[in-house]
């Protein structure tokens, strides 16, 4: 039985192809249980040839050759119809595959008889999509935000498509995805999510190619948004549901070319030309009183109507205000609990000169701040904004630097109002989106663990309409550092250092401590007084365990460089954790420096930590290790971080060549005289 096909259209791929093909074969899915289907569209490169050769090594490989069709649709459309797979999954010839991508779709959709499977979607040219948060075993588009997701790039139900006529358009026609998607999801019964693994790579072309930026043909792209528009129509009945779908197209694909910072960015030709048709559309298609217009949010409604009303000049004026505002964003705790490393936000938004943004009080009725409706046309009397915080949403986004792919915590901000002091006769007040996230490094990655990696943290959170994405900061107190602990979690354990990065002051989150940033915590926090038993050596450390941790298996360094004792160790919990050693060899006495390394394999050096005093062959007291903390912190700091070593390099590189000389050697002498190993 062949469950999945996998449908590729190709056109002068270039190597592109073959790291796609790669991707493809190596799939866990044994090779009798799926296909893999090219559909060359006429390629005048070398690529049938090396198709043909690939299909004639490899059982499971088809290849159908046929005459350029100009797009994607005819090839993909060609491939359903070849296609023996029970599912069938479109994959661009320049994209590629996880490994394990077919199996878990398949997976989750046969088992909950889904219509449609989505995989998370990874790499340079994907961002972050909430519609992946989590895994999903069963949804539609009235219940999940699945229009969100409009691409292609996921596995289809064969007799799905088939019975219900769901086909591409052929040609050259803008958004033929979108139209594609629309007719799907409003025909789907069941849709699956795969949340928790990285299915699909998005990855930009270092050439340019799978851009999409090149300037539109404006008439022609907004027909074809008309044909998705009559899609969504079709496909669904009168009520929140359909004005709901429509109202994402009018507000990202209409509006969105409307806003800042955008439209004032364009050429006076390019702008007024987009305006008409955009204005066009939707004369045609919407009013200020319907459901799609009126359940915007206050300043995307504020767009519309200005819109509507044919005031380009209001539009303009309100884009250039809005670009003015920004998001504030205060930490109000961070802190470990129940294994989670929990952080309590603050989010407003301010004008640029850092005077809030507010929402008046008349009559028992809220209004847009003045700052952004003052003197603009059509709107003497101010924007009604209904329920301030109605609109209101914030999540936090993880960004996992290593394999480039975003988290989500399941905990959304709330918003509330919060009154402005002032002397005037109006009640003012601050819309407010706050709440406590949770980084749960075992679920965090839609229910399963999260890879080893950094990874840096925002919050996404859209106030009155706004949509703003501040980076998690931190100052410089004191609170701060004896906050950001680190801490043992999960079985098998595994380490998890929150750090301030210097001089941004962001908040990242290291996973797996790849980079040995364990040590460089305990030598900032200090370690805690130690307990002997014979040759059992133990030391308390600043670092916190969770529920049910298991312990995890280090090395100690003790010693100068050329007279080193490498003693293997493990952090154990003990709410806090314990670095026990067993058998603790006896040492010459005098102070000995110590050095922790948490990666085993001994490529890494051990980063300093301490100093232990020895007496009578035992140590019998470990010191922090004072004055030399901040170099070695410093230089452990630089050894672990790829980004600030390179700014430090370029900052040397700046320099006259004998200040740079000079510095490198002042860094050079410090690094020996800090160096433990």
């Amino acid at each position: 039985m062949i469950k999945a096909s996998v449908v590729v259209p190709v056109y002068n791929p270039g190597k592109y192809l073959q790291q796609c093909a790669e991707s493809l074969l190596g799939q866990s899915l044994p090779p009798d249980e799926y296909e893999i289907v090219f559909v060359d569209d006429g390629s005048t490169d070398d690529s049938p040839g090396w198709l043909d050769a690939l299909a004639a090594a490899n059982p499971h490989v088809r290849v159908h050759h046929q005459e350029n069709s100009g797009w994607p649709g005819k090839p993909r459309n060609v491939g359903v119809d070849l296609a023996r797979g029970e599912y069938v999954q479109f994959v661009d010839q320049d994209d590629e595959l996880a490994p394990e991508a077919l199996e878990r779709m398949y997976a989750l959709g046969s088992s909950n008889d889904a219509d449609i499977v989505l995989g998370k979607v990874g790499g340079t040219m994907a961002g972050p999509s909430s519609v992946f948060a989590r895994t999903v075993a069963s949804c539609t588009v009235a219940d999940a935000p699945l229009i969100d997701s409009a691409t292609p790039h996921k596995m289809f139900r064969r007799s799905f498509l088939l019975d219900n006529g769901i086909r591409f358009p052929e040609g050259k026609v803008r958004l033929e995805d979108q139209l594609f998607m629309a007719r799907a999801y409003t025909r789907a019964k069941s849709v699956s999510i795969v949340g928790d693994y990285v299915c699909y790579y998005w990855t930009r072309r270092d050439d340019g190619g799978n851009n999409s930026g090149n300037a539109l043909n404006l008439r022609a792209y907004y027909q074809n948004l008309r044909q998705v528009m009559d899609a969504v129509v079709e496909g669904t009945e009168p009520g929140d549901l359909r004005d709901r779908l429509l109202r994402r197209f009018l507000r990202a694909e209409m509006l969105g070319r409307l806003r800042e910072p955008k439209l004032n960015r364009y050429s006076e030709g390019y702008r007024n030309a987009g305006y008409k048709e955009v204005r066009k559309l939707a004369l045609e298609r919407f009013r200020e009183d319907d459901g799609v217009v009126s359940d915007l949010a206050p300043v995307v409604r504020l767009r519309a109507a200005l819109l509507l009303r044919d005031r380009l000049d209001g539009l303009r004026e309100l884009a250039t205000r809005c670009e003015k505002v920004h998001a504030e964003l205060s930490v109000e705790e961070v802190g470990w609990r129940d294994g989670a490393f929990r952080i309590g936000v603050r989010v407003v938004l301010v004008h640029s000169d850092g005077r809030p943004v507010v929402v008046t009080e008349r009559a028992g009725r809220y209004y847009l701040d003045d700052e952004l409706t003052a003197g603009l046309p059509t709107v003497p009397d101010g924007w009604d904004v209904g329920d301030p915080c109605r609109h209101v949403h914030g999540d936090l986004r993880v960004h996992h630097r290593d394999t480039n792919t975003w988290w989500f915590a399941p905990e959304l901000l709330k918003g509330s109002l919060e009154r402005v002091a002032h002397d005037g006769p109006q009640a003012r007040y601050q819309v407010v989106a706050s709440g406590e996230f949770s980084f749960d490094p075992d679920r965090l990655a839609g229910g399963g663990p999260l890879p080893a990696g950094r990874c840096e943290l925002s919050v996404s959170v859209q106030i009155l309409g706004l949509g703003r994405s501040p980076r998690i900061t931190l100052d410089g107190s004191p609170h701060w550092e004896q906050a950001l602990v680190p801490a043992v979690v999960g079985n098998p354990a595994r380490i998890v250092v929150p750090r301030r990065m210097l001089p941004t002051g962001r908040l990242t989150v290291e996973v797996g401590d790849r980079d040995q940033a364990l040590a460089g915590a305990v030598a900032s926090l200090g370690v805690r007084p130690l307990q002997l038993g014979g040759s059992r050596l133990q030391l308390s450390l600043p670092v916190r365990t969770g529920p049910d941790a298991g312990s995890h298996e280090v090395e100690l360094v003790v010693g100068r460089a050329g007279r080193t004792r490498t003693l293997p160790g493990r952090i154990e919990p003990a709410g806090a954790a314990v670095l026990a050693l067993e058998d603790v060899p006896v040492l010459p006495a005098g102070r000995h420096p110590i050095a922790l390394r948490t990666d085993s394999s001994g490529l890494r050096s051990a980063v300093p930590i301490g100093v232990a005093v020895v007496r009578e062959g035992r140590i019998v007291a470990v010191r922090g290790i004072g004055y030399r903390a901040l170099p070695r912190r410093l230089l452990s700091r630089l050894a672990g971080d790829q980004r600030l070593r390179h700014q430090t390099y370029r900052l040397l590189g700046r320099l006259p060549e004998e200040q740079a000389e000079l510095l490198k050697k002042v860094v050079r002498q410090v690094a020996r005289w800090s160096r433990p190993s």
